[in-house]
C-alpha cells in the first residue's frame, strides 16, 4: 500500500470527523456558552478521556501493535489469533474493574483533578454526577482501540479512522433534541459520551469478524505475548502521553482561575487537535507498523527512510497550520464559537490560548513521529526518560507562567515542554543510531521556510480587523474564513511549486 495513500484515507476520515467535532463544540457553545455547567462537563470528561489516551491510544496501542505485528509477520494466524483473544479478555476485565472504581470513587478524582471546584458545592456535585455518566467511556474506547490496532495492522486503515465520527453524532444529536429533557440539561452531554463509545465499538465488530479476528474469551495472563505487551504498557503510557497528563495538571491550576478558564482553554485545544489529529494520529497510525515490519526484518536502512518520510511530511503540512493557528486564531475562534452564550470576552480569551499552543503544534505532531521511532523496536527506557523532563518542565513553566499569562501561560507551557520533548527524541534517534537523515535536508528547510514567509505575509493582510470578525454574522463570517484559508492554501502550495517540490516526492511504499 502506497503510505501517502493510506495518509490521505486517514487524514480525510480524520477530517469528517473533525469537522463534525466543530459542529459539536459550535452547538454546545451555542447552547451552554463558556461558564459553571460546561467547566463541570469538561473535567467529568477529561477523566474518562485521559485514561483513553494514556492506555488505550498511548500505551495499549504502542505496546500492542508492534507486538501484534511480530506475531503477524513470524508465528502464523493461529497464534496471532490467541494472542487477539487472550489480550482483549485480559484488557476487558481490567477495564471492568477501572471502571467500577472510577464510578465509585468519582468524588474523590473530580476532587484531585479540579479542586477548586470544592469551594463551590454544586458546582462540585454536578462534575461528580458527570464523571459517574461519562466514565464507562474508557471501557469502551480501549475495546476500540484494540480494534482499531487489529485493523490498522492488517492495512484497513479507513474503519478506525471513521470511528469517532459516531461520537460527534452523539453529542450533536443528544445537545440538539435531549438537552431540554434534562435537568440539568448538561447531563445530556454527559449520555452522549457514554452512547458514543457504545457505537463505536459495535462499528467495529463487522471489520474484525470479516478478518477473522473478532476476539473470543480466553483469558490466559502467563501468555508470552500478553505478559511482553504488560511490560510494555506502563512505562509507554508515560512516554507518548505526557501532553494528555500535563493537560489534567493544567486542568487543576486553571480551577483557581477566572470562570471560564477551564473552558478557555477546552476550545482552544479542540482547534489546535484539528492539525494534530489529521497529521500526527494519522501519520502515527500508518507509520508504526510499518517501522515494526521493517524492525522484525531488520531493515535498518528502510526504517531510517521512513522515518525521514515522516519528518518531513510533518514540517512540510505542520508548519503552516501552527502558522495559521497563530495569525488568525481570532477569526478562527469568532466564526466557529461566537454564537449565543459564546461572549465576545470569551473568543479574545480563547484566542489567547490557542495562540499560546500554536507555539508547540509542530512538536506536538513531530513527537507522534518520533516515539513510535523507539516503541516499533519496543525500547521503552529513552522515551520514558524524556517524558519524564519535559513532564517536570511543564509544571516548572505553569509556575512561572500562571501568574503573568493565566491561562495563556498554561497552555504556553504545554507547547514549550512539547518543543523540549521532541527535540530530545530526536536528538536520541540519533545517538542510538536508529535515524540518519538523508540528504536534502537544507535545500528542504530553505524552501520550505520561503513558502511559510510567503503564506504567512497573505493570512496577515488578509485577516483583517478583530472587531469585524465579531461584527459580522455567522454566515459572512464562515464565507470570509472559508475564502481566507483558501486563498493561503492556494498560496502556500504554488510557492512550494514554484521552489520545486512535487508531490510524487513524497510517495512510499509501506513495508510489506
Amino acid at each position: 500500500m502506497n503510505l501517502l495513500r493510506a495518509l490521505a484515507t486517514v487524514s480525510s476520515m480524520t477530517l469528517i470527523s473533525r469537522i463534525l467535532g466543530f459542529v459539536r463544540d459550535f452547538v454546545i457553545a451555542r447552547a451552554f456558552g463558556a461558564g459553571m455547567m460546561t467547566d463541570a462537563f469538561f473535567v467529568a470528561f477529561k477523566l474518562p478521556n485521559l485514561l483513553r489516551r494514556l492506555f488505550a491510544e498511548g500505551a495499549f496501542a504502542q505496546a500492542f501493535v508492534p507486538v501484534l505485528g511480530e506475531y503477524k509477520n513470524k508465528r502464523g494466524e493461529v497464534e496471532t489469533r490467541r494472542l487477539v483473544d487472550n489480550v482483549a479478555s485480559l484488557l476487558f476485565l481490567a477495564l471492568l474493574l477501572v471502571t467500577a472504581l472510577g464510578i465509585g470513587g468519582a468524588a474523590v478524582l473530580v476532587y484531585v483533578s479540579a479542586p477548586g471546584f470544592a469551594a463551590d458545592g454544586e458546582k462540585f456535585e454536578l462534575t461528580i454526577t458527570l464523571t459517574r455518566i461519562t466514565f464507562p467511556y474508557i471501557l469502551f474506547m480501549s475495546l476500540v482501540a484494540l480494534a482499531g490496532g487489529v485493523l490498522n495492522t492488517w492495512s484497513r486503515f479507513a474503519v478506525p479512522a471513521f470511528t469517532p465520527v459516531l461520537l460527534n453524532l452523539s453529542f450533536i444529536a443528544m445537545a440538539l433534541f435531549a438537552a431540554p429533557y434534562f435537568d440539568p440539561p448538561v447531563l445530556a452531554l454527559a449520555w452522549a459520551v457514554f452512547i458514543g463509545g457504545l457505537l463505536q465499538l459495535a462499528f467495529q465488530i463487522p471489520s474484525l469478524k470479516k478478518i477473522g479476528m473478532l476476539p473470543r474469551f480466553s483469558f490466559d495472563w502467563r501468555d508470552e505475548g500478553v505478559r511482553r505487551i504488560l511490560k510494555l504498557m506502563a512505562p509507554a503510557a508515560l512516554g507518548v502521553s505526557v501532553s494528555q497528563v500535563s493537560l489534567l495538571i493544567n486542568t487543576i491550576f486553571a480551577s483557581f482561575l477566572a470562570a471560564g478558564s477551564v473552558s478557555w482553554l477546552y476550545y482552544a485545544d479542540r482547534l489546535m487537535e484539528f492539525p494534530a489529529g489529521m497529521l500526527g494520529a494519522a501519520l502515527g497510525t500508518i507509520l508504526l507498523p510499518s517501522l515494526a515490519k521493517c524492525h522484525a526484518d531488520q531493515r535498518l536502512d528502510d526504517y531510517s527512510k521512513l522515518l525521514d518520510w515522516g519528518l518531513r511530511l510533518t514540517l512540510l503540512l505542520a508548519a503552516p497550520a501552527a502558522l495559521a493557528m497563530a495569525i488568525i486564531a481570532a477569526p478562527l475562534v469568532a466564526t466557529l464559537f461566537h454564537h449565543g452564550a459564546f461572549s465576545a470576552d470569551d473568543v479574545y480569551r480563547t484566542r489567547d490560548a490557542l495562540a499560546a499552543y500554536s507555539l508547540g503544534l509542530v512538536a506536538l505532531i513531530l513527537i507522534k513521529v518520533l516515539a513510535p521511532g523507539f516503541y516499533a523496536r519496543q525500547n521503552i527506557r529513552t522515551p520514558v526518560k524524556i517524558a519524564i523532563v519535559s513532564l517536570i518542565a511543564t509544571q516548572l513553566l505553569n509556575l512561572l507562567l500562571i501568574g503573568w499569562l493565566k491561562h495563556a501561560g498554561l497552555a504556553l507551557a504545554i507547547s514549550l515542554a512539547a518543543c523540549l520533548n521532541a527535540g530530545l527524541l530526536y536528538r536520541g534517534l540519533r545517538q542510538h543510531g536508529i535515524y540518519a537523515p538523508q540528504p536534502g535536508w537544507a535545500g528542504f528547510c530553505a524552501r520550505l521556510a520561503i513558502a511559510l514567509v510567503v503564506f504567512g505575509v497573505a493570512l496577515w493582510f488578509g485577516s483583517g480587523e478583530t472587531s469585524d470578525w465579531l461584527r459580522w454574522g455567522i454566515g459572512e463570517r464562515l464565507l470570509r474564513l472559508a475564502a481566507l484559508l483558501g486563498f493561503g492554501i492556494v498560496v502556500y502550495f504554488a510557492t512550494l511549486g514554484i521552489l520545486g517540490f512535487r508531490l510524487r516526492d513524497f510517495k512510499r511504499s509501506a513495508a510489506s
